[in-house]
């Protein structure tokens, strides 16, 4: 039985049919016949795949204030807010917050927390940028420096909203710190406050960072469906109820690409 009548195509009409799909699905059409196999090997399906393939390693845009890819398997949009174009309470004073560079990340600086009872991180972005009717992950991009004390004494608060929209993802999520010496002298020092701290927020899931292939740690703030609209799409981490000193994260940036990414 003929493929649905593709393979009465010409061929030259199979490879820019090709030439619009991903790479693997590209490969995987040469199996359907000799004929889709040929399309896929032309040169008019890979010189475009190879634009492609460029456009899934991470670009910066916008003055080097964010970074866009395309996800490798799917050819959906995924952006990384930087630290820089963040909303970090008290960031400009550098009593609290550090700007430096780092040859870990991407961008030109990152933000170090030194020291404040005081954590608020918000980040923006527009869902036209994003590909369309698509289910979107936003992750908190960071690090936890050995120096790091009291982030996890309570859980933070993080949200992910879309505007004129019924979509809200809450939750609560621990800055782990990964110095097992920390945590005893936090233990040590705080004693039973850490429990007092954390009956003043409402318990979510508890989320904790997990490692990434390129160094960092995420933190997942939360997911969205992205229709076909334009909305606001805001995401913060907050931990301003514990009224404790708490110093050590580094945060590159919030991370927004498709939930079915494979990194």
């Amino acid at each position: 039985m003929e493929c649905l009548g593709f393979n009465k195509l010409p061929e030259g009409c199979v490879s820019i049919f090709l030439s619009l799909t991903s790479p693997p699905d590209a490969c995987k059409s040469s199996l359907v016949s000799p004929m889709f196999r040929a399309a896929a090997e032309s040169d008019v399906v890979w010189e475009r795949k190879e634009l492609f393939l460029r456009l899934c390693d991470p670009i910066l845009i916008d003055g080097g204030r964010k970074s866009f890819r395309l996800d490798k398997w799917s050819g959906k949009k995924s952006y990384l807010l930087s630290a820089r174009e963040l909303s970090i309470t008290w960031s400009n004073d550098p009593m609290y917050w550090s700007w430096r560079s780092t040859p870990e990340s991407r961008f030109s600086h990152v933000a170090e927390l030194r020291t404040m009872c005081w954590l608020e991180i918000h980040g923006k972005m527009r869902t036209q940028m994003l590909s369309p009717n698509t289910k979107y992950g936003a992750y908190l991009i960071m690090k936890i420096s050995n120096r790091a004390y009291g982030l996890d004494l309570m859980p933070s608060e993080i949200s992910v909203e879309v505007s004129n929209s019924t979509q809200v993802c809450n939750g609560t999520a621990y800055l782990r710190c990964s110095d097992s010496k920390n945590k005893q002298m936090e233990r040590l020092f705080y004693g039973n406050r850490r429990e007092m701290l954390r009956s003043r927020v409402i318990e979510g899931d508890g989320r904790v960072p997990c490692e990434r292939e390129d160094g960092w740690m995420e933190l997942e703030l939360g997911d969205f469906f992205n229709g076909e609209g334009d909305e606001e799409v805001r995401m913060s981490l907050r931990e301003v109820k514990g009224y404790h000193l708490k110093g050590g994260l580094i945060i590159e940036g919030i991370e927004v690409r498709p939930k079915d990414s494979r990194k």
